[in-house]
């Protein structure tokens, strides 16, 4: 097992936390919110270099993991180059079928699954489960609001369609069935996310990070959706 020592202080409070797990839980906020807007658009344009930057990222996670003062990135960067795969692949090739999305992002699980029982390099695995996750509560948003055919129109129709599509999607978000369920969801990814930041260990601030930052970039597609 990878482990990173943690002091034995168990408190929730952000001033107590050991600062590895919080490094943890940065990390896994930057790697869910910065890349997600370079590999969409690069997997759309150019579909087979965003596919083939997984190997750097591999490459990357390898090299760090040999020092232990990088484990830790090395760690949630091998986490990361799974959801990476995953994502290339449906964003490159399967974008204009959203009933296809989940299976595609699920294709690395196996992985991270495998190493947790193993109890080996935890925080890139529960980083990546808790990737999943928030990538599966808000695809179930969109079934449940009704906005999957509005997100495979938008896949399939030219640019200078984008913009009625979103109103008509923003439209149906504005409504009351739409509003309650964001509210339901969002107060479910973040009661998750408490629960894994009140423990100290650097895996469980990796997966709360993944979660929180889930809806994170949720609002900023939002915000951007509006602004277009």
């Amino acid at each position: 097992m990878l482990d990173y020592p943690l002091t034995q202080n168990r408190s929730p409070l952000w001033r107590e936390w050991p600062r590895l797990a919080r490094s943890g839980f940065a990390i896994a906020v930057f790697l869910v919110c910065v890349p997600v807007f370079i590999e969409a658009p690069l997997a759309q344009y150019f579909p087979v270099w965003g596919l083939l930057a997984t190997v750097p990222w591999l490459v990357a996670s390898s090299l760090l993991l040999r020092r232990k003062a990088t484990a830790l990135w090395g760690d949630l960067l091998l986490g990361f180059t799974g959801s990476w795969l995953a994502g290339s692949l449906y964003w490159g090739w399967f974008r204009s079928e959203p009933l296809l999305h989940l299976p595609i992002e699920a294709i690395a699980l196996p992985l991270p699954i495998y190493l947790i029982c193993r109890q080996r390099w935890l925080a890139g695995s529960w980083f990546a489960i808790g990737s999943f996750l928030g990538t599966a509560v808000t695809d179930l948003y969109f079934y449940l609001t009704g906005l999957i055919p509005y997100w495979r129109n938008l896949m399939r129709s030219p640019a200078d369609m984008a913009g009625p599509i979103l109103h008509d999607t923003l439209n149906l978000v504005g409504t009351p069935w739409g509003i309650a369920w964001a509210v339901v969801l969002a107060n479910l990814l973040i009661a998750v996310a408490l629960w894994g930041l009140r423990r100290p260990q650097a895996y469980w601030q990796a997966f709360s990070g993944a979660v929180l930052s889930t809806i994170l970039v949720d609002v900023l597609f939002l915000l951007g959706a509006m602004a277009s």
